[in-house]
């Protein structure tokens, strides 16, 4: 069974980027930082290393653990530098020819890039590439970047480089390496993490800390939005290229894709996950015995419900970690069972009782529908639903795997249309303004938003280049979204 047939109902992660210079055990280190970072991506992975004359590449479809941990791999990837990428696919479909990080060789010397995120002119700048005799070896976003570096008439690489980014719209975090280099490098808004860490003295560059605690480095900073970081044998070199921009980073990051034991914009992950719950019960408090959070996702705000509710914590859902990309259905009858291979009501804590569910998110509804009908069959009296964060009404365009916009339960219902789909005695989402102020904001600033959060508001922060005619289900004839949010 493909996990996708049991994580439908949730939003999948972007994709994980990792990278180390000038460090013996290059291919391990990024391995164990891929490791950390598995929960960006675990459709495919890939290094790059270099060994000071060649460029050595190992991409694999599947999680590291079963891939890149044999000592066989590592041994063909020789060097001191490193990058690598976690995927799980946005743009350009799943197989190996999207597997990151991609490679080219130019007159200069080899290049290898990663990233993270989502390019949202790609389309119509690969378009004009393929006019002027570019041939595509992929069907991913990424490799436009080569193509723009290749097609560049700067001198330098990182002049390349810049010129490159400069022409992309969309959210990135990228890491790149050439023979004497490693860059990282922030779209001008920052939509999407990433963090530098030392090693011993050698520079580290991840999509989040939980990667630099993994393998004993120090958090140095983050990298700031609109920011090239430069690492060579001399030490490091900050750039901007772009024109300065106020901050958009995606405050979903806080609420479901970072890990919780990572630091995201100075702020530990768990911590705002925990305000995110006292905020929501401060909103939407209900009389209960009860909460229970819908694992693993919605732990640490039930955690944060609880205790702002004094109402106890319970694990009245156990979750089953075994259920995984390998696990083949061998009937439709234990096919259909879906949730209850992942989850199992705790009967003994659940019966008799009016319980809070806590949730992260709801998307089609349909797995939410199930857990409480799981809920009620272990003899619960009550199921009141608390999901923390604000409604999910519109998509993603930047590096998240969303559903079509008609597919999302909030596009099309009310919240008391939602609570009777679900079947819930009450359902309550945290506001948008809880949900900043547990990030560590007052309230949204509705002039100048403090987070990108256009998937509970509609508010993009960039142009949406190659949606342009389109809304963001499909449909054509339609005012298009880039209007919609104003452009850059």
């Amino acid at each position: 069974m493909h996990p996708d047939m049991l994580d439908a109902d949730k939003f999948h992660e972007e994709c994980g980027v990792f990278g180390v210079f000038g460090h013996q055990d290059a291919a391990a280190i990024t391995t164990l930082g891929l490791h950390s970072l598995q929960h960006r991506g675990q459709e495919a992975a890939g290094i790059v290393t270099f060994d000071g004359s060649t460029f050595h590449a190992e991409r694999h479809v599947g999680l590291i653990g079963d891939t890149f941990t044999k000592q066989s791999v590592i041994e063909r990837l020789p060097g001191h530098h490193a990058i690598g990428h976690n995927r799980y696919s946005t743009t350009g479909g799943e197989g190996m020819r999207n597997v990151q990080p991609f490679f080219a060789d130019f007159a200069g010397g080899g290049f290898a890039v990663a990233h993270n995120g989502n390019l949202t002119n790609a389309a119509t700048i690969r378009d004009g590439l393929q006019k002027r005799g570019a041939i595509f070896q992929s069907t991913s976003d990424t490799e436009v970047i080569l193509h723009l570096i290749a097609m560049s008439t700067e001198a330098r690489l990182v002049d390349k480089l810049t010129d490159a980014i400069k022409q992309l719209e969309g959210a990135f975090s990228l890491v790149a390496l050439s023979g004497k280099k490693l860059i990282g490098c922030r779209d001008a808004l920052g939509v999407r993490p990433l963090v530098l860490g030392d090693l011993d003295g050698s520079y580290v560059l991840a999509s989040e800390t939980c990667a630099l605690d993994i393998i004993g480095a120090r958090h140095v900073r983050d990298v700031k939005p609109g920011e090239m970081v430069v690492i060579n044998e001399t030490g490091i070199e900050s750039h901007f290229p772009f024109e300065p921009a106020r901050s958009r980073f995606c405050v979903f990051e806080y609420v479901y894709f970072a890990r919780p034991d990572s630091t995201v914009q100075g702020e530990n992950v768990y911590n705002v996950r925990k305000r995110i719950g006292e905020e929501l019960a401060v909103e939407a408090p209900v009389e209960a015995d009860i909460v229970v959070p819908v694992p693993d996702s919605g732990t640490p705000a039930a955690i944060g419900y609880a205790q702002a509710a004094k109402l106890p914590f319970e694990l009245g859902i156990i979750r089953n970690h075994y259920v995984g990309r390998t696990f083949i259905a061998p009937s439709d009858n234990i096919r259909h069972m879906g949730v209850k291979l992942k989850h199992n009501a705790n009967r003994r804590l659940i019966e008799g009782k009016r319980v809070v569910l806590v949730d992260d998110s709801i998307v089609r509804g349909t797995t939410s529908q199930k857990i409480v009908a799981m809920v009620r069959d272990a003899g619960a009296s009550e199921v009141h639903m608390r999901i923390a964060s604000p409604p999910t009404a519109s998509g993603c365009f930047y590096g998240v795997d969303t559903p079509e916009k008609q597919k999302l339960l909030a596009s099309r219902m009310t919240i008391e249309e939602m609570a009777d789909f679900i079947r819930v005695d009450s359902l309550a989402f945290l506001s948008i303004d809880g949900l900043y102020r547990a990030a560590g904001e007052t309230a949204r600033d509705k002039e100048n938003p403090q987070f990108c959060d256009a998937c509970f508001t509609g508010d993009y922060p960039t142009r949406l280049t190659d949606r342009e005619g389109q809304d963001s289900s499909g449909d054509s004839n339609v005012r298009p979204l880039s209007l919609l949010a104003g452009g850059r």
